[in-house]
């Protein structure tokens, strides 16, 4: 294992900053996961840390030594991409093992260190045949017995599972978070699939435009984001976003005559009495559909209700805008015209930097 640092780190490729002064450190055995938008430097930075691509300045620390000059040979890691690239005319053990060989260690110690890769992933009934004949899955856990093979001290996985159809997908996310922690190795995994990001990390490095835009653990991310885009970016259905008008006693939803108020809504005094531009951040599981005359419930309009799987959602408008809600209600024959957002769950932005709001700051 070990610790990896990054220090002020900037990559700059032709005047275009890929990685903008990056600060993070990753503890030894942690899963870390890059996550972010296409072109947020989040690949960038994992090839910096494994030595493929240069730092412009800034520095790379594994265990607080400075790794910028060494090559990717030295510093003690394994890199498996999204794409497997496995020998298509050696058989699995000899895949797997050619890392050992190449390095020229001895025959008893390859069979040792075989043995034990192959009993952590399961390949004992697959050594004998090619890549070409095993299932994508299959092909990949072969790719990381191979990576983890040599035990490296850090583990960087580039996209490991989006080459994989769905249906392995959701087994290899599962497989692949037990595997870790049984190997106890330091990993860090890039990814825009914000699911794999939330069931597979011990932290969450948010990324946007070369820059960490939250470090966190992926429930406090969930529930309390920084900022709109962390907001928005995690969470399908999205966060629904909602300008706030101020009013006497209140805020209203945009223009939609609606008004929530510290008394009926619970929101906080704060907000009423602010005087910056607000928006109402709120997740669809913290907005119900409820009967009408609830005294808690705002007459909006909803639109549609619908169901996805087990989950049943509706949509209702504010000015034209459509956002969601999820439908708890038990019996669903009543009508259900008034919407409830749950007081717990309102969080409030800055309308012009996007930056999340507490009465604190406010």
């Amino acid at each position: 294992m070990a610790e990896i640092e990054l220090k002020n780190l900037t990559i700059d490729f032709a005047g275009f900053k890929a990685v903008d002064n990056v600060n993070l450190t990753v503890r030894n055995g942690e899963f870390v996961v890059y996550l972010g938008p296409s072109g947020c430097g989040k690949t960038t930075t994992l090839r910096c840390i494994a030595g493929l691509v240069k730092a412009t300045s800034g520095d790379v620390l594994f265990d607080g030594r400075r790794v910028n000059d060494m090559s990717a040979s030295e510093r003690n890691i394994a890199m498996v991409f999204q794409f497997v690239s496995l020998y298509p005319h050696l058989k699995i053990r000899e895949n797997i093992v050619f890392p050992l060989k190449a390095r020229g260690v001895p025959r008893a110690e390859i069979a040792r260190k075989l043995d034990w890769v192959v009993g952590i992933f399961g390949l004992a009934a697959d050594l004998d045949r090619y890549p070409a004949s095993l299932p994508p899955g299959a092909r990949q856990k072969v790719a990381l017995a191979r990576a983890v093979i040599r035990e490296p001290a850090v583990l960087l996985l580039d996209e490991p599972l989006s080459a994989i159809d769905e249906q392995f997908r959701e087994e290899m996310r599962w497989e692949l978070g037990h595997l870790q922690r049984e190997l106890d190795v330091t990993t860090i995994y890039v990814t825009h699939d914000q699911r794999e990001a939330m069931s597979l990390a011990d932290r969450i490095v948010l990324m946007s435009d070369g820059r960490i835009v939250q470090v966190g653990e992926p429930d406090r991310i969930f529930f309390e984001p920084e900022n709109v885009f962390a907001g928005q970016f995690i969470g399908s259905p999205s966060m629904n976003l909602i300008d706030l008008v101020p009013v006497d006693g209140g805020l209203r939803l945009g223009d939609s005559g609606v008004t929530l108020t510290p008394a009926r809504n619970r929101i906080p005094q704060w907000a009423v009495t602010s005087r910056r531009k607000l928006k109402l951040g709120v997740r669809p599981l913290n907005v119900h559909l409820v009967e009408p005359g609830v005294p808690i419930a705002s007459s909006l309009a909803v639109d549609d209700v619908f169901s996805v799987g087990r989950d049943r959602f509706f949509n209702f408008s504010i000015g034209g805008n459509a956002y969601q809600g999820v439908d708890k209600r038990p019996n669903r024959t009543t009508p259900a015209e008034a919407v409830h957002f749950v007081p717990e769950g309102l969080l409030f932005f800055d309308a012009e930097t996007g930056r999340r709001v507490t009465g604190d700051a406010a």
